[in-house]
């Protein structure tokens, strides 16, 4: 009986109150500064000025990517196509510029749309022709590879214009323009998935769609337009890449959704929806890229990053799903 009346513990009490106040899971932020700590201790670069700034302008593009990916599984859906659809974007803003010769504004406007357009496509295969999501971007991931290879004759297009360059490269302040996009771009995205209607029906449909039909959402519509904001958002990442780069690369991007899904899973956005945050996934994207940044001062090759992302995945899947469970009993 004692047990049935006992009160949540101290912890217990700041965990939910720092996802009901501030949308972030303490174990993620714990989790980065642990991280932060360890890779201080192991390699005397890691706390340079230099190198912060490195992390967070490598973390900025699958940063960005992973916001999208945040918006798709929170709506109980999922986007595998996110890496390749970046890649298509970043060779559609180089060859609107460098192939076709016209102003740097209509090769920003090619990334965004090129992307936009992918993820409408993927929306409306999964909402009209009932084609489960898993498979609709797994076959995206193909075919916005095949076409970046295709529109590129399967080279990477150089000689991109100062405009776009400014955008990877530039520095205002000293601060990495993509640094200042991603942290914008995520104060955008917070506000609408925190505090807006729109957010509130994104995880309704990911928390029930049968309840979100039923309370008047209009499910199929509220979908496509996630699925398009995901492909825009790969867009704006494929952007950001392209300009840091300089040059659009059909390669750019292999891997990234699986980079990406992993920081916004880390972040607290539940696989199976129904809960999601932004400023979680910013947390989770700045462990990856910790952990990146990490192994390559420690000299770990390159298959074994790839290693440490998967098992990291696995982890956090099932830190998430212990979590749930947890609450579920309580």
């Amino acid at each position: 009986m004692a047990s049935e009346t006992a009160q949540p513990g101290f912890w217990a009490r700041v965990q939910r109150a720092s996802v009901e106040r501030l949308h972030i899971r303490l174990e993620s932020l714990l989790v980065l500064v642990l991280l932060s700590a360890a890779m201080a201790l192991l390699s005397p670069f890691f706390l340079s000025l230099s190198n912060f700034l490195n992390i967070l302008l490598a973390t900025s593009t699958i940063g960005v990517l992973a916001i999208a990916a945040t918006f798709v599984i929170g709506s109980g859906g999922l986007d595998l196509s996110l890496g390749s659809v970046m890649g298509l974007a970043g060779v559609a803003g180089a060859f609107v510029a460098v192939n076709l010769g016209w102003p740097s504004i209509f090769a920003v406007i090619a990334c965004i749309l090129a992307g936009a357009i992918a993820g409408y496509i993927n929306g409306q295969l999964v909402t009209r022709a009932f084609v489960p999501a898993f498979i609709v971007t797994l076959g995206m991931l193909g075919l916005a590879r095949g076409l970046a290879l295709v529109i590129s004759q399967g080279r990477a297009i150089y000689g991109l214009p100062p405009e776009i360059v400014y955008i990877g490269q530039g520095r205002p302040l000293g601060v990495p323009m993509p640094v200042i996009i991603f942290v914008l771009t995520a104060i955008v995205a917070h506000c609408v998935l925190a505090y807006t209607r729109f957010g509130r029906h994104t995880l309704a449909l990911g928390d029930s769609e049968g309840a979100a039909r039923a309370a008047g959402i209009r499910v199929e519509h509220h979908r496509r337009i996630i699925y398009t904001l995901s492909g825009a958002l790969a867009g704006l990442a494929g952007l950001l890449f392209t300009a840091r780069v300089n040059a659009g690369d059909p390669t750019a991007g292999i891997n990234y959704e699986l980079t990406a899904i992993t920081a916004a899973i880390i972040g607290g956005t539940n696989l199976f929806g129904g809960r999601a945050s932004i400023l979680g996934t910013m947390i989770g994207a700045l462990i990856m890229g910790v952990l990146q940044n990490g192994l390559t001062l420690l000299a770990v090759q390159s298959y074994y990053q790839q290693m440490a992302i998967g098992a990291v995945l696995i982890l956090a899947v099932f830190i998430d799903q212990y979590q749930v469970r947890k609450e579920s009993r309580v």
